[in-house]
């Protein structure tokens, strides 16, 4: 597992052993990268600048990515301990520390957020309807700005992650499915 682009290109991210994570690998984070860069709703508006929320992250793959191609911040919301020391290592050998702020808390029970974010990556364990559940915490506890790009990351065949939103880009890349939306 590798950052694909920007100024961090190249750069070797660790996993932790085991199976307790299910890093969202290089092709699939391309993929969705370009989508970001090249839809009309994108741009690259969508990440210069950008304040990021990684939830779920395990290794930090999504937001440290979002960092590389110029976020601006990221935090990361992740519990598991293993988890959190590849996350961290991934942060500190990325030289990203002063951008980025881990939260070792569950995005289903957030602290108030300082700052709204307006890119929120959301990649859970597949099939557990986790994401509907992780916004409806985040939302009232400031973490989502309004018009915030909203990446979910779910298996191939689950349903619409959240109803009721008119849903940008949709597209499966092996065993998982991405799909893109606007926070109201």
């Amino acid at each position: 597992m590798r950052i694909i682009a920007g100024a961090r290109r190249g750069r070797t991210l660790i996993a932790p052993p085991g199976n307790t994570t299910r890093p969202t690998s290089d092709r699939v984070r391309q993929a969705l990268f370009d989508m970001l860069l090249h839809a009309p709703w994108g741009g690259r508006d969508a990440l210069e600048d950008a304040h990021v929320l990684d939830g779920f992250a395990g290794t930090g793959a999504l937001g440290l990515e979002a960092l590389s191609r110029g976020a601006v911040f990221c935090s990361f919301f992740e519990t598991d301990r293993t988890a959190l020391a590849a996350l961290r290592a991934n942060i500190a050998d990325c030289r990203m520390k002063e951008r980025a702020r881990v939260l070792p808390a569950s995005v289903l029970r957030p602290p108030k957020a300082s700052r709204p974010c307006s890119l929120v990556f959301l990649d859970p364990p597949y099939g557990h309807a986790l994401p509907a559940q992780a916004l409806a915490a985040l939302t009232p506890a400031g973490w989502i700005a309004p018009q915030a790009l909203i990446v979910t990351e779910t298996g191939r065949d689950e349903e619409q992650p959240v109803p009721d939103v008119d849903i940008l880009a949709e597209r499966t890349h092996g065993a998982a499915r991405l799909w893109i939306w606007r926070a109201p």
